[in-house]
């Protein structure tokens, strides 16, 4: 099947990423902002409040303009790439993670080392990405008071 013109090809690999991720037990959040200027593709959040960030690259040219995933590593216990069959994965740093996804789902290749969060870090990611979701939520039942908030809120200023 091919990728819906309604998606670009990073939502395509997310959306299969989150999939996957929902398979190991991990609740997924897209394009959450841990921090001004900082926007993660996909956070994922373990049954033991384990932290997973996956940053999608659907290109050599996407991967190679990349200078902040290392920002991410701030805010996740481990970290992943999330490819598509036909990305050089040679280009990734084996130190990270590595998923194989489309649209439909996706297989984790490589694990990334984990780095535990401090506790207080872990406090923090975790609420954001819970208000996150919850905002995200409660735009879809009642958008009036939901759009007054901002679903990009930081969680560190």
């Amino acid at each position: 099947m091919l990728r819906p013109s309604s998606l670009t090809p990073g939502q395509w690999i997310a959306r299969g990423t989150c999939r996957c991720l929902t398979d190991h037990g991990f609740a997924c959040v897209t394009e959450l902002v841990p921090r001004a200027r900082l926007r993660v593709d996909v956070m994922a959040l373990g049954r033991k409040g384990e932290i997973w960030v996956v940053e999608c690259k659907s290109s050599r040219q996407d991967f190679t303009s990349d200078r902040k995933w290392r920002g991410y590593l701030d805010y996740a216990d481990r970290f992943f790439w999330a490819v598509d069959a036909d990305f050089p994965v040679d280009l990734l740093p084996e130190e990270t993670g590595l998923i194989l996804a489309d649209g439909h789902g996706g297989e984790i290749l490589r694990w990334g080392e984990e780095q535990k969060l401090a506790p207080a870090r872990r406090k923090a990611v975790t609420q954001g990405f819970a208000r996150t979701a919850a905002w995200r939520l409660q735009g879809w039942t009642d958008p009036g008071p939901a759009a007054v908030a901002d679903p990009a809120i930081t969680f560190f200023p």
